[in-house]
């Protein structure tokens, strides 16, 4: 990793060198100091735009847990649970009690039509009330209203016993369903739902986290085998060079010909071509990995070069495909979040078939009330003409609230409410919709787990062929490398072509490579395989129908499809 670095400065510095001596060879041939400037400038920017990079040696471990504080993916994931929260707390509001107060002032000015108000030409009414009401749905499906009114008034009839007179009563209204909506409404079903869906955040949130850690574990074995393999292209480079030099001595003592040192030249070639792409995959691995366990708005973000401590090594192992099939079919996220659904299934169900049921409510009504002001009596009577002493009862606003709470003038009423649909009703079509997708999603599910074991299965073939593939690249190229010595041994004695030698550096580079491919292969299919009994891979089975979806919503409280 170090001797890339190196090279990279290497070239940085050359081209700056290059540009500075064409530069100073136009101003001395043709004085066009103008353009000599113009490309020391230019050589000026390349060095430094050349941001020193830093190395850092990293552990497979150090990059999972660096992805688990970094990673944007399950940054975000991490706020679907909390979102679920408040869904959950809103749906939850429907139970919270509603105060409510009302203040109002009324003055009312009127022609006199009755000789009873007295002999005043315009007859006056005043009314100051205040109140309260408290309203709550209960979580049993029963509700209540309580109000509490409070009035004063004033008039200038003559009539009136009772002026001011100062008012005060309270009413209290309870409703319980015997039927429908005895076991579930509408409210409790929104608040199962939505506990239902924050179970799901949790899941999907470990399946995000999952599937991540597999990318970042996949990402560092991809990095350390460009790394691997830019080592295997600059020995094949090596010994080409290696060959260029021996066949150059050949010509030079006169036991080869001049001609045959192109084919050796154009093996350089090739070589170095081989070297530069894989030179290319080192930074796309290198940024692949870093997009993956860093955040971008950290300042080293595209400065900082990972060194893996990890080297991808092969230790081949059993697998158990039925233990991870069935540990699969336990603890997949797709599978869970689908039993999820099924289980949120259940609830749109109980509450359809409770919603089919005659709507039959008790209802309970209590009120109390009370009086107090000014009560006048005698005077003139004018219906019998006689007059007869004034007297004045005065009754404080205590004393009507005294009346309130002392039950001094009660009254109530209980009544049953019977409320029955004629002909097909919505509830009934709900119910019949909602079971026909619970069949279909109980299908899905079925169909979900077979695809599952396919998968898993599928996943535990690639690591036998994997290692299998491993043990037969290692094969190979230990032999490759005997026929390179071979061919070598040959060539020095004559009985060989330098031909025979290329192709056999060629066969040589082309078995190593297969056998750090292979490793790799297998070290990600292993990664693959424990991953696979968490999260799919690839995009797995898709999801399963939520019966309930699309039904009709006959009442006004909102329920999220």
């Amino acid at each position: 990793m170090r001797l890339h670095h190196l090279i990279r400065r290497a070239r940085i510095g050359t081209i700056a060198a290059l540009f500075t001596a064409i530069s100073v060879s136009v101003f001395a041939q043709n004085g066009q100091s103008q353009f000599s400037i113009s490309l020391q400038q230019a050589s000026a920017q390349v060095a430094a735009q050349a941001q020193p990079e830093s190395v850092r040696r990293l552990s497979i471990d150090e990059a999972v847990t660096m992805a688990m504080e970094q990673n944007l993916g399950i940054r975000i994931q991490r706020f679907d649970p909390q979102i679920s929260d408040i869904s959950v707390w809103q749906a939850r509001s429907f139970w919270a009690p509603s105060l409510s107060s009302t203040v109002t002032r009324n003055s009312n000015h009127q022609p006199v039509t009755s000789v009873l108000t007295g002999t005043n030409a315009n007859l006056q009414t005043g009314v100051f009330a205040a109140g309260a009401t408290l309203t709550q749905q209960l979580p049993w499906g029963a509700n209540y209203s309580v109000n509490w009114n409070n009035s004063r008034f004033t008039t200038n009839d003559l009539s009136a016993s009772v002026n001011p007179r100062i008012g005060s009563n309270m009413s209290l209204s309870f409703t319980q369903p015997l039927l429908r909506n005895l076991e579930i409404d509408q409210i409790r079903q929104q608040v199962l739902d939505t506990k239902k869906g924050r179970e799901l955040s949790d899941i999907q949130l470990n399946g995000v986290i999952t599937g991540t850690l597999r990318a970042v574990k996949n990402a560092y074995w991809d990095l350390s085998y460009a790394i691997a393999n830019l080592k295997t292209q600059q020995q094949s480079l090596a010994l080409a060079q290696q060959s260029l030099k021996d066949n150059q001595k050949r010509v030079e003592i006169g036991t080869m010909a001049p001609i045959d040192i192109v084919q050796a030249q154009a093996e350089v070639a090739s070589n170095e071509s081989g070297v530069i792409v894989a030179d290319a995959t080192i930074k796309a691995a290198q940024d692949n990995l870093r997009a993956l366990i860093l955040d971008p708005g950290t300042p080293e973000f595209w400065t900082v070069t990972f060194e893996p401590t990890d080297i991808a090594s092969f230790s081949a192992q059993a697998i158990d495909v039925d233990s991870a099939v069935k540990n699969a079919l336990d603890k997949r996220s797709d599978l869970r979040g689908a039993k999820n659904s099924l289980e949120q299934s259940d609830i749109n169900i109980r509450y359809y078939s409770n919603q089919i049921k005659p709507d039959v409510n008790a209802q309970v009504t209590y009120g109390a009330a009370g009086i107090g002001g000014t009560q006048q009596s005698g005077g003139f009577n004018p219906l019998t003409g006689q007059t007869t002493p004034v007297t004045f009862i005065d009754r404080s606003y205590g004393s009507a609230l005294g009346d309130v709470f002392s039950n001094a003038f009660p009254q109530w009423t209980f009544g049953i409410q019977v409320g029955y649909p004629l002909g097909a009703s919505t509830a009934q079509a709900n119910l019949a919709r909602v079971r026909l997708q619970y069949e279909q999603a109980k299908t899905q599910l079925r169909n979900l787990e077979m695809q599952i074991a396919t998968q898993v299965r599928g996943v535990a073939r690639n690591v036998s062929t994997n290692q299998q593939r491993v043990q037969s690249a290692r094969a190979s190229r230990e032999l490759q490398e005997k026929k390179l010595e071979a061919e070598e041994k040959k060539l020095a004695a004559g009985m060989s072509s330098t031909f025979f030698v290329f192709q056999a550096q060629r066969d040589l580079a082309l078995a190593r490579t297969a056998e750090i491919q292979a490793i790799s292969d297998y070290n990600k299919s292993l990664v693959d395989f424990e991953a696979v009994q968490q999260v799919p891979l690839g995009g797995g089975g898709g999801g399963i129908t939520t019966a309930g979806t699309g039904a009709v919503v006959t009442n006004g409280i909102f329920r999220a499809q």
